[in-house]
C-alpha cells in the first residue's frame, strides 16, 4: 500500500460576509476578518486531499510578538479535542471532498487584539494571506464582561457611528453633531496600534476596565505621545483649532499615518475620539456632558471663585475652576475587580486635567459609586465625585492697606454638576442622566452620600485658599467635614439673570438682573452686576461692563435692572479668538438692613442664524446626488474668512470649502456632488466657522438604498 500523500492546506476562506453579519462587524472598512469574542465563526479550509480520521489538523491562533502556548498567546485548536485549555472551542461542521468547514469559538474573555491564523497539518504549516483576524469585545455575548442585554442600546452605544456632544452652558444647552466613524478606514488599525502602545499584558487585555483606563491615557498626548495634543491657550497656529473638528475620523487617520500627536483638542474632542476608540473595540460607550463641572484640584469638594469690587471674576486667583461644561465618557462593563453592585456605566476621561497613578488618565470610575459616595473605589472616584458635587464659594477681594482682604459673598451648593447629558438611545435628542450620577438635591439619600464621600475626602474649613491667600489663618481649618449650607437669607433674597433680546453677535447684549424679596419689611439692596466674555473652562477673556445700583423693595416684590452692552464693547474680542466664548453675567446683592449677601452667575451662549441643507431623502448606492448648503447672514455684521466644513460617513470625505467674507443680508450657497458607498441611514454634517463665529453646525440624514 502506498503511503498517504502528506496532508497540506491549500487555501482558507474566512467567509467574511457571513461571519461579519453574524458578529455585527460588517461595517468595518477593512480587508481582514473582524469578529467578536465568545461567539462562533466559521472558516473553510481547502486541502490537497480528503481529510481522514488519522490526520492531524489544527488551527493555530497567535497574538503578539512570539506566541507560545505556555503564555496563553498561542491557541492550537484540534477538532478531535473538545476544548482548548484557554476556553477556545473548535468543531468540524462538515467535510465534503477536499473541503473542510470548521467552526471556531473564542473564549468570552480572550485578550482583545490581532491574531494571526495558520493551519498546521502534521509537520506542514499553511500561512494564508490576510491571515490576521481582529478579535473585539462582544456586548452580544452573555459571558463577556461588556455584555449589554438591550438591543436598542447596543445599536446606539456600539454601532452608531454618529451622534451629538452637548456643549454651551446649563442656561443654553447646544447639541454639537459629531461623527464618531468607528468603522472608517484605518480607525480600527489605529485602535490596535494604541492597544499595542499601551503595553498592557495579555491578561489585562482581557479586561475592559484595564483597556478603557489605558485608552483614557492614550487619547491625550501627555506622557505617551498619544492621539491628541490639548491646547486651551487660544493660539492654535501650527494645528487645527479645537472648534474646527466635526468628528474623530480625520484625527485618528492622521495619527495612525504619522504616529505623532494631532493638534489640537479640548474636552469634547478628547471625548469624541475616546468614544470612537471604545465603540471601535466593542465596548459600549457614550459621551457625557456635565454642565458647571468643578475642577477641584485639592479634592476638598470646594471651588473658590474670586471677584473684584465691581463683581468681575478674577482669573489668576485660584487653581480651581468651574468649567461651563466638561465632556467625558461612560463605558459599560461588569467590574470583576470591585465588590458587587458597581457594574454598569463607568466614567473615563481622557482630557488631561490631573495625573492619576502618575499618568494623565482617569477612570473607570463606577457611576454608581459616584452616586453612593463610595469615592475610595477604583479609579479616581474622588476627582469624578468632586466634578459633579463640589460647592462654589464666592469671595470679593478688596485691597485694605495694600493687603488683600477676602469677603465671602455667597455659597452655592446646588450649582455644580447640572443637566448631565448624553444622546438618547435611538433618538436625536438629549437624555438627562443627572439622576444616574447623583440623588435628587436635598433628598435623604443625597445627604447620606455626601457624608460618605466627605469621610473619604479631605474636608476644609471656610478660609479662602487662593494662591495669594495668607497662610496666617491655617489654624482655623475645621477638622470635621463642613457641610456647607445654601445661603438662606432673612429677606428671602433671590436673584435671576436673563437676556431680554436674542444674543446675536453684532447686536447690543440686552441682559437683565431680577432682584426678588419675599418676606415682609422694607429692604435696601445694593446690587453690583458685571458682564464678561469667558472660555468654557471658566477663564475670563474680556470685561464688558458693570452696573452698580441701590434699590428699595417692600415685602414680596421684585425689580428688574437692565444691563446693556454695546456691540463695539465685545465684537473685537469675538473676532480675535479662535474659541467659542460665552457671556458671563455675575450679580452680587447685599441687603443693608440684615447684611445678607447673595451671588449668582449665569453663562449664556451667542445665538446664530442656521445653515440649511437641501438634498433628496433617499439616494441609490454608488449613484451621484447633489447636496446644497445654504446660509443667510441675518446678523448686522460681516462674517470674515468663512469656512464650510462638510463630512458624511459613507458619503463624503471631510472637506473644507473657503467661502470668503459673507456680508450682512448676503446668502451663501455651496453645492457638493456625493456618491454614497454604503447602505442605510447616513448623515451629512456641516459646520460654518468665521472670525466672528465658531459654532454654527447642522446635520441632515439621507437613506441610501440599493
Amino acid at each position: 500500500v502506498f503511503p498517504e500523500t502528506s496532508l497540506k492546506a491549500t487555501g482558507i476562506d474566512f467567509l467574511k460576509s457571513q461571519n461579519t453579519r453574524e458578529h455585527h462587524t460588517d461595517g468595518y472598512n477593512i480587508k481582514n476578518l473582524v469578529v467578536r469574542r465568545g461567539q462562533p465563526f466559521q472558516v473553510q479550509v481547502s486541502l490537497n486531499r480528503e481529510l481522514k480520521s488519522a490526520d492531524k489538523l489544527s488551527l493555530r491562533f497567535g497574538i503578539g510578538e512570539n506566541p507560545t502556548k505556555i503564555r496563553g498567546s498561542l491557541m492550537s485548536l484540534k477538532p478531535e479535542r473538545e476544548q482548548d485549555f484557554n476556553g477556545w472551542k473548535i468543531s468540524v461542521v462538515k467535510k465534503s471532498g477536499k473541503e473542510c468547514l470548521l467552526s471556531v469559538t473564542s473564549s468570552a474573555n480572550a485578550p482583545v487584539g490581532k491574531y494571526t491564523l495558520n493551519v498546521k497539518t502534521g509537520t506542514n504549516i499553511y500561512k494564508p494571506e490576510n491571515g490576521v483576524i481582529y478579535l473585539l469585545f462582544n456586548p452580544w455575548c452573555k459571558d463577556d464582561a461588556v455584555f449589554m442585554a438591550n438591543e436598542a442600546q447596543r445599536k446606539e452605544y456600539v454601532l452608531n457611528d454618529t451622534g451629538y456632544i452637548y456643549v454651551g452652558s446649563s442656561f443654553s444647552i447646544y447639541d454639537r453633531p459629531w461623527n464618531f466613524g468607528q468603522f472608517e478606514e484605518f480607525v480600527l488599525d489605529a485602535c490596535m496600534y494604541l492597544l499595542d502602545k499601551s503595553k498592557l499584558s495579555l491578561t489585562n487585555r482581557r479586561d475592559p476596565a484595564y483597556v478603557s483606563r489605558a485608552m483614557s491615557a492614550l487619547v491625550n498626548a501627555n506622557d505617551d505621545s498619544g492621539v491628541l495634543m490639548g491646547n486651551w491657550s487660544g493660539n492654535y497656529r501650527g494645528g487645527t483649532a479645537p472648534m474646527d473638528w466635526i468628528g474623530s475620523v480625520t484625527i485618528l487617520q492622521k495619527y495612525y499615518k504619522t504616529k505623532k500627536p494631532v493638534s489640537f483638542g479640548q474636552c469634547w474632542v478628547f471625548a469624541g475620539v475616546l468614544n470612537t476608540v471604545m465603540r471601535c473595540l466593542g465596548v459600549p460607550s457614550r459621551c457625557v456632558t456635565t454642565f458647571n463641572s468643578a475642577h477641584d484640584t485639592e479634592e476638598n469638594l470646594r471651588v473658590d471663585i474670586y471677584m473684584n469690587e465691581s463683581g468681575e471674576k478674577l482669573n489668576s486667583m485660584s487653581l480651581d475652576s468651574v468649567w461651563n461644561f466638561h465632556v467625558w465618557n461612560d463605558v459599560w462593563m461588569k467590574r470583576t475587580d470591585l465588590p458587587e453592585g458597581f457594574d454598569g456605566w463607568q466614567a473615563i476621561d481622557s482630557t488631561p486635567q490631573e495625573q492619576s497613578q502618575g499618568l494623565f488618565q482617569c477612570g473607570p470610575c463606577p457611576v454608581k459609586a459616584v452616586r453612593e459616595g463610595d469615592v475610595y473605589l477604583l479609579y479616581d472616584g474622588k476627582f469624578v465625585y468632586a466634578e459633579v458635587n463640589a460647592d462654589k464659594v464666592y469671595w470679593i477681594v478688596k485691597k485694605v492697606n495694600g493687603r488683600n482682604k477676602y469677603i465671602k459673598v455667597g455659597t452655592e451648593t446646588r450649582d455644580i454638576g447640572k443637566n448631565i447629558s448624553t444622546k438618547a438611545v435611538g433618538q436625536n435628542k438629549r437624555e438627562d442622566i443627572t439622576l444616574e450620577y447623583k440623588y435628587p438635591e436635598g433628598s435623604k439619600e443625597e445627604r447620606k452620600s455626601m457624608e460618605r464621600a466627605s469621610s473619604f475626602i479631605r474636608p476644609s474649613g471656610m478660609t479662602p485658599r487662593s494662591n495669594y491667600a495668607t497662610t496666617a489663618n491655617q489654624q482655623s481649618i475645621a477638622a470635621k467635614p463642613v457641610v456647607l449650607h445654601e445661603t438662606v437669607t432673612k429677606t428671602g433674597l433671590h436673584l435671576e439673570i436673563t437676556n431680554t433680546e436674542a444674543l446675536h453677535p453684532g447686536n447690543p447684549l440686552e441682559l437683565a438682573i431680577t432682584v426678588k424679596t419675599s418676606t415682609p419689611g422694607s429692604w435696601t439692596i445694593d446690587l453690583i452686576g458685571s458682564c464678561q466674555l469667558q472660555y468654557y473652562t471658566g477663564k475670563v477673556q474680556a470685561n464688558l461692563g458693570t452696573i452698580k445700583e441701590t434699590i428699595n423693595l417692600e415685602g414680596k416684590s421684585e425689580m428688574q435692572i437692565p444691563l446693556k452692552i454695546a456691540p463695539d464693547m465685545y465684537m473685537k474680542t469675538l473676532a480675535s479668538v479662535d474659541d467659542e466664548v460665552l457671556i458671563l453675567v455675575t450679580a452680587i446683592a447685599e441687603v443693608k438692613e440684615t447684611n445678607d449677601k447673595l451671588t449668582k452667575e449665569t453663562s449664556m451662549r451667542f445665538e446664530y442664524p442656521p445653515i440649511t441643507v437641501q438634498m433628496p431623502e433617499t439616494a441609490k448606492l454608488n449613484n451621484e446626488f447633489s447636496c446644497a448648503f445654504i446660509f443667510k447672514n441675518k446678523l448686522n455684521v460681516a462674517l470674515e474668512n468663512c469656512k464650510l466644513l462638510v463630512e458624511g460617513l459613507g458619503i463624503f470625505k471631510m472637506t473644507t470649502f473657503d467661502q470668503g467674507d459673507i456680508m450682512p443680508g448676503r446668502i451663501m450657497k455651496s453645492e457638493i456632488i456625493c456618491t454614497p458607498t454604503r447602505l442605510g441611514e447616513k448623515k451629512i454634517v456641516a459646520k460654518l466657522i468665521s472670525n466672528q463665529i465658531k459654532g454654527i453646525s447642522t446635520e441632515k440624514a439621507i437613506t441610501i438604498i440599493e
